[in-house]
C-alpha cells in the first residue's frame, strides 16, 4: 500500500461521518488503513498520522497491521475468537502506558469494536456479528529493534507497527500531544477501499 498525503487522509475520514482535528499544533489524527487482502501475514496495512504545525501539514504512513497475525488466526486466545477490530472511528480509545507492562505504548481505555473470527483458518472472517467492550486492544510496535515482515505472534487482535524507529516517532508525537491536549486518544479505522486515491 502506497504512502497516504494528509488531505487523502482527510477526505477519506470526513467522508465516512467522522471527525478530523485541525484545531492547534499536533492535534493528532491517529487513523488506521486496512488493506483488501484478507489473507496476509504481513505488514500491508498502514498507521496514519496526521496534523498540523503553525499551519502547515503533516502525515506519516507506517506499515502496520490491522488484522492479527496467522497464529492467533489458528490458535484462539480467546474462546469468542480472534479479535478483528471494526472499521469505525473510536473517540479517547487509547491512552499513553505500557503494553504488558513493557514498553510504553498506546493502551486501550475506552471501548471498542471488534468481530470475532472463530474457524481456526488463515482467512479473516471481519463480518456477521460484533462485539464492544475492552479487550486489551493496543497500538504497539513489533520487534525492539529493526523491522518486522510477517506478523506471526505479534498481533492478536491489537494495531501494530512493524518498524521500531516509525513506532518511536509515533510515541514522540503523542508525548508532545498529550501535554496539549490531555492522555487520550481517537482512533479512526478505514479500509483501504474508503480512501481516495
Amino acid at each position: 500500500m502506497i504512502a497516504i498525503n494528509y488531505e487523502q487522509l482527510r477526505a477519506a475520514v470526513r467522508n465516512q461521518g467522522h471527525r478530523f482535528f485541525e484545531s492547534g499544533d499536533y492535534n493528532l489524527n491517529l487513523v488506521g488503513v486496512r488493506a483488501q487482502d484478507r489473507h496476509a501475514n504481513t505488514f500491508n496495512d498502514l498507521l496514519c498520522v496526521a496534523f498540523q504545525i503553525q499551519g502547515k501539514t503533516h502525515c506519516f504512513s507506517f506499515p502496520a497491521t490491522t488484522d492479527p497475525g496467522v497464529y492467533w488466526r489458528e490458535h484462539l486466545a480467546n474462546e469468542k475468537g480472534t479479535a478483528i477490530v471494526a472499521p469505525g472511528q473510536y473517540a479517547g480509545v487509547w491512552a499513553l502506558g505500557k503494553h504488558q507492562g513493557k514498553y510504553e505504548a498506546l493502551v486501550q481505555r475506552g471501548p471498542i469494536t471488534v468481530f470475532r473470527d472463530k474457524d481456526r483458518n488463515a482467512q479473516l472472517d471481519a463480518q456477521g456479528e460484533t462485539e464492544t467492550g475492552l479487550f486489551g486492544i493496543n497500538c504497539h510496535r513489533a520487534t525492539e529493534a529493526g523491522q518486522s515482515l510477517r506478523v506471526d505472534r505479534w498481533s492478536a487482535g491489537c494495531q501494530v507497527i512493524a518498524d521500531s524507529a516509525d513506532f518511536d516517532v509515533l510515541m514522540a508525537l503523542c508525548r508532545k500531544a498529550a501535554g496539549l491536549y490531555g492522555p487520550r486518544f481517537t482512533y479512526t479505522l478505514l479500509n483501504e477501499t474508503e480512501v481516495n486515491r
